[in-house]
């Protein structure tokens, strides 16, 4: 009988922190929600009546019981949750629906994720690499901007070796269009390629004012360049262009050009059958 009286009590005291509190509040944070519970607490919760005495509060029945209850452990039980993680390709890990970033030298490395109500810490071994702000909004970026200069800057090394570099001379406001695209989550290789791809289709001049055109728009990626372009070139489209660096025998073909006599001679013949 004493059990479920017990159960009980902690049922509507449940439904009351659930209808007093809960009930209609608003916090973008974990930290305002924590503020405003503790507000609550001492303005609304411990101002109430004692159950069992309504002559007391609750807040003054526990001050009576305080002294009773043991102490707090010394040391504080660690609640972290620590997880191994690993990334293949990009500078990002991903935890609770959110990508939080990591240096580019630690990708494709065990990884272990540790994570509190208000942080995440990326560790390397016992080493830390990164340290974030926890978010509880879901799909989001998390992104220390050290990384990504760390990665732009190795990006751009290996771009200059690379037929990337041709871009950049044909096109140098494509640079400020690969970082601002970055920056919003794509992929600085695969916009490098699809640029490279336009720049042959369309040539340097349509490239460039339709990259400045997309800047102008705050539409900073390769898809909306390529876009662009095609509503440039809608009344006259650009001619294809025919990769042959996968048929080197038809780089080999040899035209020979016919004697320009031989057509002189058949419109001479065409002149004779007329005047038979």
């Amino acid at each position: 009988m004493r059990a479920g009286n017990q159960k009980g009590r902690v049922e509507r005291a449940i439904r009351y922190v659930r209808e007093s509190f809960w009930a209609g509040r608003r916090f973008t944070t974990l930290a305002e929600c924590n503020r405003q519970a503790l507000l609550w607490r001492d303005q609304v919760a411990h101002r109430r009546g004692w159950p069992g005495d309504d002559s007391r509060t609750v807040a003054e029945v526990f001050m009576e019981e305080q002294p009773r209850l043991l102490p707090q452990p010394a040391h504080p039980f660690p609640t972290n949750l620590v997880l191994p993680v690993r990334t293949a390709k990009t500078i990002y890990v991903r935890f609770d629906l959110n990508d939080y970033s990591i240096p580019p030298e630690t990708v494709g490395r065990q990884l272990t994720l540790v994570a509190s109500d208000t942080e995440v810490r990326i560790l390397e071994g016992t080493a830390e690499v990164a340290r974030h702000h926890r978010t509880y909004d879901r799909h989001q970026l998390v992104l220390d901007t050290s990384h990504q200069q760390a990665l732009l800057k190795t990006k751009r090394k290996a771009f200059d070796t690379t037929p990337g570099g041709r871009l950049a001379l044909a096109a140098p406001e494509s640079k400020a269009l690969i970082d601002l695209a970055f920056a919003q989550g794509e992929s600085a290789g695969s916009q490098t390629s699809q640029l490279l791809k336009l720049l042959d289709l369309y040539g340097p001049a349509a490239l460039r004012r339709a990259i400045n055109e997309a800047l102008e728009r705050n539409t900073p990626r390769a898809s909306s360049v390529a876009f662009l372009l095609r509503k440039q070139q809608r009344s006259a489209p650009a001619p294809m262009a025919v990769d042959l660096s996968r048929h080197p025998e038809a780089q080999a073909i040899e035209v020979r050009p016919h004697d320009l006599e031989t057509y002189d001679e058949l419109a001479r013949n065409d002149d004779d059958d007329s005047e038979q």
